[in-house]
């Protein structure tokens, strides 16, 4: 699903009128969505809802929203700030055959009837400003958000749910009204993330053809609630070409390798796992876990003899290349091992748990020189933090290669500052993968993932329930997974980190966001699975 700029979404818009989509019926179709996603969710028959409407093509998707609610029996009041000429208005002519509650900003002195209004309200839904905004918000209009910021906030506290929380509709009226925004939070910049500090922050955001990248860049995001992308009948082909796309249920269910009844291990592929050290005994056996349960055939770890039986102990199913160890980590040494073996293996996963042991750095290093070109190799944790290290690391990497840096190892591997990365990660996310020629997942809440190529996703999850320690080796674990069932290295990426995120999702809605740890999300991949077959 493409990720738009407000201009690229103009020129889609432009381009679909010029088909014969006019803007009227896209308009048409926005409001009648917006309707029909607040009946969804929260029911419309008898429900109060407070309708804010202002100038521009925001607010009349917004007086469009109105008609549609009131067809289904919600009680509608609308509140218009700033909005001219509506004689000639088709969508305020079509509205006032209803004779709604309709109060003016510039009539309600003191905005006793707009307070009213809100307080009285189950939803209110945020037609005011569109993706248009790019200035400070200022005068009446600060005013007006401020008065019904406040007016909610007296009634509830003010929570911003993740991007795919699930909402419960309000019981009553004590609770306060929910937040509706028409396509994005008034004061939320649809390019960039950025808030005014009088963004209106959405329960539930109903975007229109595409969603907008501010919507999945923080801390923007915070504030966007559960996002729905309603289809307005604007075609695939209206937008410029190579978009970033956020990725879909639909398109990750297309990526995962088939399952035939004549199978064996063999046909499901052989993942190597090169990790471990004294102090990170864990980590292996979580990696091994997770490309067995994305449904590798046979993982094997390398590991060093030192830490062997005790990572042994946590995972029955693998097997072993015992590894010499020197100073509680891997012996530079031990690379004759590895590469005697390696011929057997279609993917590498190289880094959980390494450690930085100069011994270490070495047989990465002697690795990465003797890698055969034909294999497939995930570089994770120690193993990015040893590769940036060495000069010009990216000249070593063999061509199938995937990174997958959190943000301080993102930083060491550019030079750049995580709060530059985080700025514009849409940008340098797919510049890196170029000029390294390897893919690169950019790990993190809204996760980036580029290709050599030029294709980008950003993955739909944003949960705090992965936030644990050894999350990021299930992770690796899931994408060496997907390399050895022969998925091509950008889509294994897109894959095994969506698989990752969904059973993030299932193990948050199963348990809790707070107290979940690795090993609980590992044991739900297969289910993440299976939900995207649909059974």
């Amino acid at each position: 699903m493409n990720l738009v700029t407000a201009a690229q979404m103009k020129t889609a818009e432009d381009s679909a009128n010029a088909h014969g989509l006019s803007y009227d019926a896209m308009m048409e179709n926005a409001g009648r969505s917006v309707a029909e996603a607040i009946a969804e969710q929260f029911g419309a028959d008898g429900k109060r809802v407070l309708v804010l409407v202002g100038p521009g093509n925001n607010g009349g998707d917004g007086l469009v929203a109105a008609r549609y609610l009131t067809e289904l029996g919600a009680a509608v009041s609308v509140y218009i700030w700033k909005r001219q000429n509506l004689s000639d208005d088709p969508n305020w002519n079509r509205l006032s055959v209803y004779h709604l509650p309709v109060v003016f900003w510039h009539e309600d002195s003191g905005a006793e009837q707009l307070k009213s209004f809100v307080e009285n309200s189950a939803i209110v839904v945020d037609a005011l400003l569109g993706t248009g905004v790019s200035r400070p918000i200022g005068g009446e209009l600060a005013r007006l958000l401020s008065i019904v910021r406040q007016t909610i906030e007296n009634r509830r506290t003010m929570v911003a749910p993740s991007l795919t929380d699930p909402i419960d509709p309000p019981k009553n009226s004590e609770i306060g009204p929910v937040i509706v925004a028409v396509d994005i939070p008034t004061g939320l910049h649809s390019d960039t993330g950025a808030l005014d500090p009088l963004t209106l922050p959405a329960d539930l955001t109903v975007t229109f053809a595409a969603p907008k990248r501010g919507q999945v860049l923080f801390p923007g995001a915070a504030y966007v609630g559960q996002l729905l992308i309603a289809d307005i009948e604007i075609s695939d082909e209206d937008f410029p070409a190579d978009l970033p796309q956020l990725v879909t249920a639909e398109s990750v269910a297309d990526m995962l390798p088939p399952r035939p009844l004549w199978g064996h291990k063999g046909s499901f592929g052989k993942v190597m796992v090169i990790s471990g050290s004294i102090n990170y005994v864990g980590a292996p056996a979580l990696s091994a876990a997770a490309a067995y349960r994305v449904g590798a055939g046979l993982v094997t770890v390398a590991t060093p003899k030192c830490v062997q039986e005790m990572v042994a102990a946590h995972c029955i199913e693998t097997t072993f290349i015992p590894l010499e160890t020197a100073e509680g980590g891997i012996g530079a040494f031990a690379i004759a091992a590895v590469l005697e073996k390696l011929p057997a293996y279609s993917a590498v996963l190289v880094g959980p748990g390494l450690g930085q042991t100069p011994a270490v750095s070495q047989f990465l290093q002697q690795l990465l020189q003797n890698f055969p070109p034909e294999k497939s190799l995930v570089l994770d944790a120690d193993g990015l933090n040893l590769l940036a290290e060495l000069s010009d690391w990216w000249e070593l990497l063999p061509p199938r290669t995937i990174l997958t840096p959190h943000p301080g190892e993102m930083s060491r591997l550019t030079g750049m500052s995580i709060a530059e990365i985080e700025a514009q990660r849409l940008e340098i996310v797919p510049e890196m993968a170029r000029g390294w020629n390897t893919v690169v997942v950019y790990k993190g809440a809204f996760s980036v993932i580029a290709g050599p190529d030029g294709d980008v996703a950003v993955l739909p999850f944003a949960n705090p329930a992965l936030a644990t320690a050894g999350s990021g080796d299930v992770l690796a674990g899931s994408i060496a997974g997907m390399l050895a069932q022969r998925v091509p290295p950008f889509d294994a990426a897109v894959a095994g980190a969506y698989l990752h995120g969904l059973a993030g999702e299932i193990t948050r809605d199963q348990l809790w966001e707070a107290g979940v740890i690795a090993s609980d999300v590992l044991t739900r991949l297969p289910l993440a699975i299976k939900e995207l077959h649909g059974v």
